[in-house]
């Protein structure tokens, strides 16, 4: 499947910014705006212990409230183009199943323009502590509950590209997006019609420093289900 490529919301995606901007979509997963989205929970990372420079390794999956992190999902693969992470395959399921990645090849917790934001990057090939694999590794998301929208911040980006790939609770793929050029850029992604069957997505980069998840939003209030 090509991915369906975005803009940033710097960009040419700013035209989206209303209620309706899921109805005008033509792609399973629509990017909106994030301040569009009634979204009751916020995973921003400041609470976990982290450093600065390389950041904390993390090798193992990260479960945190509502979510848990690792590097791709069982049945994925991982390779690498230059010093980034590709992931490929299909995954299994169900249930999804998440994996970490090799020992300094999975996730860390970085301090990111002063000690109280702290940002999650993936850690590719290279492997823990080169700058080379710093936010070149992917960065694999799998929620408690099944989800139909979420939102995030890219950190860090430097005109370079990321896609987002969204999975069902079964391991079948929803779809596909790249974003891009990015910088500094947050993203809302809601299910064009209104299910709630976002179970996880994986997140890759060809970014050159390489990218950071930051403020991951998610959970509908009661009442949308």
């Amino acid at each position: 499947m090509i991915p369906k490529r975005i803009s940033s919301w710097c960009g040419a995606c700013a035209a989206l910014i209303c209620a309706d901007a899921a109805a005008a979509c033509d792609t399973p997963v629509c990017v909106v705006s994030p301040d569009s989205l009634a979204l009751t929970r916020i995973i921003t990372f400041d609470d976990q212990q982290a450093s600065f420079g390389p950041g904390r390794p993390v090798d193992t999956i990260l479960a945190l409230n509502g979510a848990s992190f690792g590097e791709r999902f069982s049945g994925q693969s991982v390779t690498a183009t230059g010093t980034h992470d590709v992931i490929g395959g299909t995954a299994l399921g169900p249930p999804l199943a998440l994996m970490a990645g090799d020992a300094g090849q999975n996730l860390a917790l970085v301090h990111m323009g002063g000690a109280a934001r702290i940002v999650l990057v993936g850690y590719g090939t290279a492997g823990f502590p080169k700058r080379d694999a710093q936010g070149e590794g992917a960065i694999a998301v799998q929620f408690d509950r099944d989800q139909p929208a979420l939102a995030l911040d890219i950190r860090g980006g430097e005109n370079g590209t990321a896609q987002v790939q969204f999975l069902r609770r079964d391991g079948s793929s929803i779809t596909t997006l790249e974003l891009g050029p990015l910088g500094e850029d947050p993203f809302g992604f809601t299910r064009s019609d209104g299910t709630a069957d976002i179970a996880g997505f994986v997140l890759t980069n060809f970014d050159v420093q390489g990218l950071a998840l930051d403020n991951l939003r998610f959970g509908p209030p009661p009442d949308l289900g």
